[in-house]
């Protein structure tokens, strides 16, 4: 008698010693549990009956004395009458309930999106997300069956792909730009979250309370692209652009001695080292007029020793041009690119004075004769 006591079952529990079981079915190795005997359903935990492949019922946390009273199902299902106390077989799967949060994702292969300012983009994307058991007795019917210990592991797969189905869909149907994508990654994570919930709960008993995406990243050429256009933005123009590029030249030349990579280094070096002293120097950044030739096309020869040499100004147009040594402005007096009523000014002077008031420029407005009839 004592050996056929020690058949009968009397306290059925489950302390989970694993991170990863999502089921585990309870060890009864054809025992009979008996009527009264004590289940333990722990926090997190769900405890579900089956009875010749039918499941009859499930039990929340905490301690519960079995009896016919609280096997409804089970007690239809046996047959049993007028509150027959009999053992029983059947078959218990503790599901656990909490949130599994070391699960990752990521694409294999980059996933197509058009977008509005670049086009036609590949984008890839990792990230981790959170799942746990919505649904105990949907779970055990869709996906994890008669299989004692149902891991994480064996529904990790299938929801990756399922992620990667959906991320393509959100991404191309969102409306967000790419450059605004690492913004809103939050958005797209609980809109991505939402979704799948709708699909698995009714589907599988599976919920996703968090999902997050932890990076999208772009195809080295088009992030390649989208530096260069935006060391652009920062210089401004691309004549610095240039300078940069040249320096950039420098530098790996240096990293390479020796070669024609060192010669090539140093003429560019030399290069931008003459545009930067132009860029520095007053006047690079001062308008200038077309430079015009001294009369007959002949050269300008150098003052005389002694003379006393001034930097003249000229307005045109409202703008101030200069400074002109004196043999130069007075180039472009005789040449008519400075014309009498125009304003002059040096060191000096007062104030703007019209050319041909100026001491020093009134002779090279004196009155010309005109042209000699023609003879009869």
């Amino acid at each position: 008698m004592d050996r056929v006591r020690g058949e009968f079952i009397d306290i059925i529990e489950w302390t989970d010693d694993s991170r990863d079981t999502i089921v585990w079915r309870f060890p009864r190795y054809e025992n009979e549990i008996k009527m009264g005997a004590k289940l333990i359903v722990r926090e997190s935990q769900v405890a579900v009956f089956v009875n010749q492949g039918r499941i009859a019922d499930v039990f929340a946390p905490g301690m519960h004395e079995l009896q016919t009273g609280n096997l409804p199902i089970l007690s239809t299902l046996q047959g049993w009458k007028y509150g027959f106390h009999s053992p029983f077989k059947a078959e218990v799967y503790f599901v656990t309930t909490r949130q599994f949060t070391d699960l990752k994702w990521g694409t294999q292969n980059p996933v197509t999106v058009r977008d509005p300012e670049f086009g036609m983009v590949r984008l890839r994307a990792f990230g981790g997300y959170a799942a746990r058991v919505s649904d105990p007795a949907r779970l055990i019917t869709e996906l994890a069956g008669t299989d004692p210990q149902f891991r994480t592991e064996e529904v990790e797969e299938y929801l990756r792909q399922l992620i990667v189905g959906r991320l393509g869909t959100l991404l191309a149907s969102s409306g967000i730009p790419m450059l605004d994508l690492a913004a809103r990654q939050a958005e797209l994570g609980d809109r991505l979250a939402k979704g799948l919930t709708d699909e698995l709960a009714a589907s599988h008993g599976i919920s996703i309370p968090k999902f997050i995406i932890e990076n999208i990243s772009l195809p080295p050429e088009v992030e390649q692209a989208i530096d260069a256009r935006s060391r652009m933005g920062i210089l401004g123009n691309v004549d610095n652009y240039a300078r940069l590029q040249a320096a950039d030249a420098i530098r790996d030349a240096a990293n390479n001695p020796g070669g024609a990579g060192e010669g090539m280094g140093l003429g560019l070096g030399m290069a931008v080292g003459q545009q930067m002293a132009q860029a520095f120097t007053p006047q690079h950044n001062q308008q200038q007029a077309p430079a015009a030739p001294a009369p007959g096309g002949a050269a300008v020869p150098p003052p005389l020793p002694g003379q006393q040499q001034y930097q003249w100004y000229v307005a045109v147009d409202g703008q101030q041009q200069g400074p002109y040594d004196h043999a130069t402005f007075t180039g472009h007096i005789g040449s008519g690119a400075i014309r009498p009523g125009m304003l002059a000014w040096r060191e000096g002077m007062g104030a703007w004075q019209p050319v041909e008031n100026v001491p020093e420029l009134a002779q090279h407005f004196r009155a010309t004769p005109p042209p000699l009839p023609p003879q009869a």
